[in-house]
């Protein structure tokens, strides 16, 4: 319940929940968010700070023609106007709707320094200029036509549209993105000419399907160009749904040099990577080894992008070269596509493609009428005004002795030649000498042109077809003069598993793989010989040593059932003392590692935990994409090795052993498994796999390795009991 008291000082508290009053806000602070900031307008593709920046700069008459104006005073325009927010967020905005790379269509006309493709920021915007494109002007033209709403700005001293006229689909044509409370938005630019002939198609046929408009939009066309490898099947399930994403992949070309020799260079590089951060990254995998194929990379950029990428040997093939960093690099790409956006009456919708094309049309339905409306209004008032005009100018030397020498000439007027208060006052404001000249013939051609004109603005707004024809023809115009070819190449999909994965690319050479008992993990070249000689951490030693190649993956157990999986050849050298394994895994503090093994295709491994209960798993389910691991065990690990036998032998913390066929345990990918063997007390103290022909070994207090001939006294079934083993036998590694 609430409560209002008023204190002795007077003002107002208001006693409520903390729970009710932080829900309450912090509704009020996402809708804001996400209706004021983040998500774009389906009608014009502008959030507000942008249409603002439109508006402001048209209200300047920064038109193309005119002379371009500092950046600083469009931002204080727009700050002291209509944004009630900083000049940087204003600038920010500013300058994306200036950069050929960042915009399909620029909407501003910058001049100076507005950044660049390698990520360098615009100058200040005391020292850039700016006016705005021909394209910005076919998004407002017709607003001082009454052609959209206004509401006041923040401050109420102004008003400001609630969308832009929008003679083209901006929001579709230069894409957008944002991310708001609870939601985002990410639309890919398009080609406006594929755009205007959807909606020519919508017009013709308002049934057509997004199927029969991904015939004409294939797909996005990015501002910096690069091929689309997504699929039109997926390119489809994006459109319909509003969802999805699109692979992008630089564009490049194979140079022939001498000797048989060649390069590859990238001549256009995916949308919002940059080309700075992109060299970058490429340097890092040929200094970390991690893209063998690759042997230097430079950049000659000057207008045109041209990255140079020279491969280690003649003898690779650039296809394969090129896949490999396509895998390992930013020169793929995935655009992701969430089309949620504002609908006409502000309402937060994931549209598709046919659904925001229909929204545009409306949209331009509407500004045609009211601007129609607009129109016939001051050809209505004119016409009267002309009528009047032809009255007078029956009896025109009447009137003017009326004007020169009548007390009330309005009156007079009115009385002598029945006219309208408006009628009067239009020739009252008339000069003489204007009244003098009228000549009949060109008072009735214009009321003649008028008439006509009004007859067929009235035609238009009463006839939904004429409504149509009009917005077609308007919106070829547009085509016309925003033309221009798609940069884009659409390419057929790319089967990603049909490639080696990165890995294949890895140089394979002999490691090992050095553990210590603290958690330390390095990687050795070739084999160690002697283990004795290897050097560890005060207080540290050799917990596990693991012979490997660098292309292998390792399977790390741990005693909390979990199984790790980590690439070999992301380990540290093994010159120094390598780096703390839990910063590679996300491994509990608690838990111990039982064993380290270099990955087999297709073996298998048994698991067994500390309470007696184990089975087999195949390898290949048990390896991990995270860095959290894969849950095997339902338990506390004891033991994880390779089936590399029949039998398996266990024995117990109360010394007793049993031997089984290996066939009697299951083969699962996770679980608690089956018991392994029957311990009245305690549990599993050890477990080995071997086969029969060879028979088992076990090692004795003083470590040294005994074989065990007698080992099939111990046969029996599954979950038995066993019997006490050999005399010293407490394990068997």
């Amino acid at each position: 319940m609430t409560v209002h008291t008023n204190p002795p000082q007077g003002g107002r508290i208001v006693e409520e929940p903390m729970a009710e009053a932080l829900s309450r806000r912090y509704l009020a602070y996402a809708l804001s968010t996400i209706t004021n900031r983040a998500l774009p307008d389906v009608r014009d593709g502008f959030k507000p700070v942008h249409r603002r920046i439109m508006y402001a700069m048209h209200q300047m008459r920064l038109n193309p023609q005119s002379a371009a104006r500092k950046c600083a005073k469009v931002v204080g325009e727009v700050m002291g106007g209509y944004h009630p927010h900083g000049d940087a967020s204003i600038y920010e905005a500013l300058v994306r709707l200036a950069q050929d790379f960042a915009q399909r269509y620029p909407l501003v006309d910058g001049q100076g320094n507005f950044g660049n493709i390698d990520g360098d920021s615009a100058a200040a915007m005391r020292y850039t200029e700016c006016k705005l494109t021909p394209a910005a002007v076919l998004l407002l033209e017709g607003i001082d036509q009454d052609s959209v709403d206004f509401r006041p700005t923040y401050d109420d001293q102004d008003e400001e549209p609630m969308v832009l006229p929008a003679g083209f689909p901006n929001l579709l044509a230069n894409g957008s993105s944002g991310i708001a409370v609870g939601m985002a938005t990410s639309i890919p630019p398009h080609n406006v000419g594929e755009l205007i002939d959807a909606c020519q198609l919508l017009i013709d046929r308002p049934e057509a399907t997004t199927a029969d408009l991904v015939q004409i939009v294939p797909g996005p066309d990015f501002p910096t160009g690069g091929v689309s490898v997504e699929g039109q099947a997926s390119i489809l399930e994006a459109y319909e749904t509003g969802r999805g994403g699109v692979r992008l992949r630089a564009q490049w070309v194979k140079e022939e040099l001498e000797r048989g020799t060649w390069r590859v260079v990238i001549t256009e590089v995916p949308y919002q990577v940059q080309k700075s951060k992109l060299i970058e990254q490429l340097a890092d995998l040929i200094e970390n080894k991690k893209a063998p194929l690759l042997g230097d990379v430079r950049d000659e950029s000057a207008e045109d992008i041209r990255l140079i990428l020279e491969p280690k040997s003649r003898t690779i093939e650039p296809e394969m070269l090129m896949e490999s960093l396509f895998k390992l690099s930013d020169l793929e790409v995935r655009f992701p596509i969430n089309m949620n956006v504002l609908d006409a009456t502000g309402t937060p919708r994931v549209m598709g493609l046919k659904e925001c094309l229909r929204a545009f049309l409306d949209h331009r339905r509407v500004v045609l009428n009211r601007r129609s409306q607009w129109r016939i209004a001051r050809i209505e008032k004119r016409m009267h005004l002309l009528e009047g005009l032809r009255l007078v100018f029956l009896n025109l030397d009447e009137a003017i002795r009326i004007i020169r020498e009548e007390e009330q000439p309005k009156a007079a007027l009115i009385a002598h030649f029945k006219l309208t208060e408006l009628q009067a006052d239009f020739i009252l404001d008339t000069r003489l000498r204007q009244l003098a000249r009228l000549e009949e013939m060109v008072i009735q051609e214009e009321y003649d042109k008028l008439a006509a004109e009004l007859a067929a603005l009235q035609a238009l707004t009463s006839s939904e077809a004429k409504q149509w024809k009009a917005i077609g023809k308007e919106l070829q115009a547009v085509r016309k003069a925003l033309l221009s070819p798609r940069r884009t190449i659409i390419a057929d999909a790319v089967d990603s598993s049909a490639f080696v994965a990165p890995e294949a690319f890895i140089p394979r050479e002999a490691i090992t793989v050095i553990l210590s008992d603290r958690g330390w993990i390095r990687a050795a070249k070739g084999k160690v010989d002697d283990p004795s000689e290897l050097k560890f951490k005060e207080g540290d030693k050799l917990g596990f040593l693991v012979p490997a190649y660098t292309t292998d993956k390792l399977l790390i157990g741990a005693s909390d059932g979990r199984i790790f999986t980590i690439g070999a050849d992301k380990l540290a050298s093994g010159r120094g003392h390598g780096e703390p394994l839990r910063l590679m895994i996300d491994l509990d503090e608690k838990a111990d590692i039982i064993n380290v093994l270099a990955h087999e295709p297709d073996a298998k491994l048994l698991v067994a935990s500390a309470a007696g209960y184990g089975f087999v798993a195949p390898e290949n389910d048990l390896l991990a994409q995270k860095r959290g691991g894969k849950q095997v065990l339902n338990g506390d690990m004891k033991a994880m090795m390779r089936v590399t036998g029949d039998h398996i032998v266990t024995i117990g913390d109360n010394i007793k052993t049993l031997i089984f066929p290996i066939a009697e345990l299951p083969e699962m990918g996770r679980g608690k498994g089956v018991r392994l063997q029957n311990f009245k007390q305690g549990g599993l103290a050890d477990v080995a796999v071997f086969n029969a022909e060879t028979g088992p070994e076990w090692v004795d207090g003083g470590g040294r390795k005994r074989k065990w001939d007698d080992w099939r006294d111990w046969l029996g079934k599954r979950a038995g009991a066993g019997r006490q083993g050999p005399r010293g036998m407490r394990k068997f590694r």
